[in-house]
Formats: C-alpha cells, structure tokens, sequence
C-alpha cells in the first residue's frame, strides 16, 4: 500500500496516509478536524547515491552542467 499526501479542504493541514490504491478520496478523514474533504497533492521524491562515475550525485539538479 503506497503512502499519499492529502490536504484538508476544510482545515488546511496537510497529512500522509497509508491507503489502497482503490480507496476514494471520500472516504479519506482529516486527523485534525475529522472531515472527509481530502483532496490528493503532488508530492516529490529524492534520490541517494552517485553517478557511475563518482562525481555528480543521482539527486543533482536538471540544469546544465558546466
């Protein structure tokens, strides 16, 4: 079961939740004021370790290099 990031449309807070991949949106309770007005939001990932070549880590920006 995957971790999603949620924010409260009632409250504001934003939370993490353990949930199914069918589970609805609705049926996702705020642990601050108990509604059931969750909406999804895009969360980011990072990267560890580094490039074959030692000197550029995985987690580098996308920028040009140089």
């Amino acid at each position: 079961m995957p971790i999603y990031e949620y924010r409260c449309k009632q409250c504001g807070i934003k939370f993490e939740k353990l949930v199914k991949l069918s589970t609805n949106t609705s049926e996702i309770e705020c642990p601050r004021c108990g509604a059931q007005k969750a909406e999804k939001t895009v969360s980011l990932f990072g990267t560890s370790g580094s490039a074959s070549s030692g000197s550029q880590s995985l987690g580098a920006s996308c920028g040009p290099v140089g």
